[in-house]
């Protein structure tokens, strides 16, 4: 009887109706993805995304980005200016409009924009719905159309009294604190990336941005587009040739622009573009790049017998070691999987994308022999490494060390089947992998011990890795396979942690671990899987015996301020500090411990230190910049030595465990 009066009592009182821009403060991140970090940094590429829409579409050449002192974010361009008369539907004005209501603006039917990124048509609107205040102006028709805007809504009516010659738009909005509790400081790093590429991928336009906070700014314009994204991409790399191939067709009512190049690396660079978005799975755009690119060097390599008769095509796989490849399109209306954006769905731009690049890419091949017999020599290198390793693996699983359940013989394996709170230790040394094995949770947590160091896979097939035992060990412990065998979802342990000494061969075993997951396991360092331990440097001892104490601490910085706190806390106490005693004495221990290698410790002292979920410090390996990490391996574990030693000579005295955070 209870049960249905429950029933009974639901009723349209129970249905909460939002008006305006209400849903989106109260769902923000169903609008913006998060309210962190990224969701924060998300608000400015919505409004510059409209004034690169107006570049797009060939009316504006300025986008001007400011990072106020206030906090707020100003974001200016030089191009029609949005509407301000009234709007047929709301009766209000037409900037009001766009910016109060969700869906309205000019990417719908056509007229406003042929091609746009922002294709949602929420992105202003829902910046001001999650700021504390936007001011919106805009310039044109001689007057200066002012309005603003707190949490959405407008504090005053459209104001026209001042005059201007300028023409364009120009929106600053304030992140609301409320909404953002994360943070609400906008990083000059993350918006000056965003404008570089933006400039990349919109020939002729200038972008600059400008940090009110410390006077930095930078300002990005590339005449030559993506051809000079590719030569940035290839920087630090050897390529095969300086020439770039690089087309830009108008094919239908849509653009296909192309930008290759080889390097002598074993890794691909792909950067696909629809209308400006950067579409990390790929798509139509993608398919018919590589079906044409695949194609066309086959076919130039049997006209020209750089193939025997007898020898199989080149594959993909072959063809894209050493590539480096930007893809641009642009179409009216673009179909993206999902509201990130990451895949496009366009059938017919496949056939754009093939038709381009088949016919102009056979013809740069034909009219630059030498590259063209460089690039088919190094697939055909890759042929036969490809080979090799598929020889080398089956060779390793005739050996046994890939099959079943056959586990490396040294992994000390955890009990639990639950692999969301399974860890793996990778420990560097027999005496660290012995305290870690006694000391450790032996239900969640694993240990795999590391003899020396590892092959460094920055220069290595996969043949190579296959002869490596260590390697084969930590494959075999991963349960993810490697090459075209790999498969995210057999990964065995949710965390991976590094687990070696605070010392500089310490940090080159993790910096080669590192190159061999961001090489051929990117996948497991983007999942959030991948850990660095922070063992503690110094243990400061206080007492003797039952009463003995230590207190952990991981660098020298955290060290002088305990020890200097702890001085003025015993002064307070009146205690007595005697200021020829060493500093720790001062504080009140009896002695300094240095740990100069996880083997020093005991299996207590591992546990309570650098294993115990409840005391550690994990440093979380991330990929914020793809780009920046793949140039940052290539100089530290390439052949280029004087790029390693700049790289090093320049950062040596601030380099700093968070710097493995790209």
């Amino acid at each position: 009887m209870a049960e249905k009066q429950k029933i009974e009592e639901y009723d349209s009182s129970e249905i909460q109706v939002l008006e305006g821009l209400e849903p989106v403060r109260v769902r923000p991140g169903m609008y913006i993805g998060s309210t962190g970090y990224d969701g924060l940094h998300h608000l400015v590429k919505e409004i510059a995304d409209n004034s690169i829409d107006e570049a797009i579409a060939g009316f504006a050449t300025k986008v001007l980005i400011t990072l106020q002192s206030d906090g707020g974010v100003r974001v200016e361009d030089n191009g029609r200016g949005i509407p301000v008369d009234i709007h047929p539907k709301t009766h209000k004005s037409t900037l009001e409009t766009v910016l109060t209501v969700l869906h309205a603006g000019g990417k719908f039917g056509g007229g406003g924009y042929k091609v746009s990124s922002g294709l949602h048509g929420v992105g202003s609107s829902v910046v001001n719905a999650l700021s504390t205040k936007m001011i919106a102006e805009v310039y044109r028709d001689k007057k200066v159309h002012h309005i603003e805007f707190e949490t959405g809504k407008p504090i005053m009516q459209l104001d026209t009294s001042k005059k201007t010659d300028k023409q364009g738009t120009c929106i600053t909005f304030y992140p609301d604190p409320t909404i953002f509790k994360e943070t609400t400081t906008f990083d000059y790093d993350w918006v000056a990336h965003y404008a570089r590429h933006q400039a990349y991928l919109t020939k002729g336009i200038l972008i600059s941005v400008f940090d009110e906070r410390t006077g930095e700014r930078e300002t990005f314009y590339f005449e030559g587009g993506i051809k000079s994204y590719v030569k940035r991409l290839n920087e630090s790399k050897e390529v095969l040739s300086d020439d770039i191939f690089y087309v830009d067709k108008q094919i239908e009512d849509a653009e296909v622009e192309i930008a290759v190049q080889y390097n002598d690396t074993y890794a691909e660079t792909m950067k696909p573009f629809a209308n400006n978005v950067l579409t990390p799975e790929g798509g139509t755009h993608v398919v018919g790049f590589r079906t044409a690119l695949n194609r066309t060097i086959n076919d130039y390599a049997r006209r020209n017998n750089l193939l025997k008769e007898k020898e199989d095509n080149l594959t993909g796989d072959d063809i894209k070691e050493g590539l480096t490849a930007v893809i641009s399109v642009k179409i009216p209306n673009p179909e993206f999987e999902g509201q990130t954006k990451n895949k496009l769905g366009n059938p017919e731009v496949r056939g754009y994308v093939d038709k381009v690049m088949s016919e102009y890419f056979g013809y740069y091949l034909e009219e630059n022999p030498a590259i063209a017999k460089k690039i088919v020599g190094k697939a055909t290198l890759a042929a036969r490494a490809r080979k090799a390793a598929r020889a080398a693996r089956d060779n390793v699983i005739r050996k046994g060390a890939f099959e079943g359940l056959n586990l490396p013989s040294k992994l000390a394996d955890c009990s639990s089947r639950d692999r969301t709170e399974c860890e793996l230790f990778i420990v560097e040394g027999n005496s660290a992998a012995g305290s870690a094995k006694e000391g450790r949770n032996s239900k969640i947590q694993a240990i795999l011990p590391l003899r020396g160091k590892v092959l460094n896979t920055e220069r290595a097939r996969l043949d190579k890795m296959y002869a490596n035992a260590e390697l084969v060990s930590l494959i075999k412990a991963l349960g993810v396979g490697i090459g075209d065998q790999f498969d995210l979802s057999g990964l065995r342990y949710y965390k991976i942690v590094f687990m070696t000494d605070a010392d500089v061969d310490g940090a080159h075993i993790s910096t080669l671990l590192l190159t061999f997951f961001f090489r051929y396991m990117p996948e497991v360092v983007k999942g959030g899987h991948v850990y660095l331990a922070k063992p503690p440097l110094f243990g400061l001892i206080k007492g003797t015996g039952s009463n003995r104490k230590i207190d952990y601490i991981y660098d020298e910085e955290a060290l002088e301020a305990k020890i200097a706190a702890r001085i003025e806390e015993r002064k307070k106490e009146g205690l007595k500090i005697n200021p020829e005693d060493e500093r720790f004495k001062q504080a009140g221990y009896t002695a300094q411990q240095r740990f100069k290698g996880l083997g020093e410790m005991n299996a207590q002292q591992l546990w309570d230190t650098t294993m115990n979920p409840d005391n550690r410090v994990l440093v979380r390996v991330n990929i914020e910049d793809a780009e920046k990490a793949d140039a940052i391996f290539t100089k530290l574990m390439g052949q280029e030595v004087e790029l390693r030693k700049n790289f090093i000579q320049s950062r040596a005295s601030t380099v700093k465990i968070d710097d493995l955070d790209f």
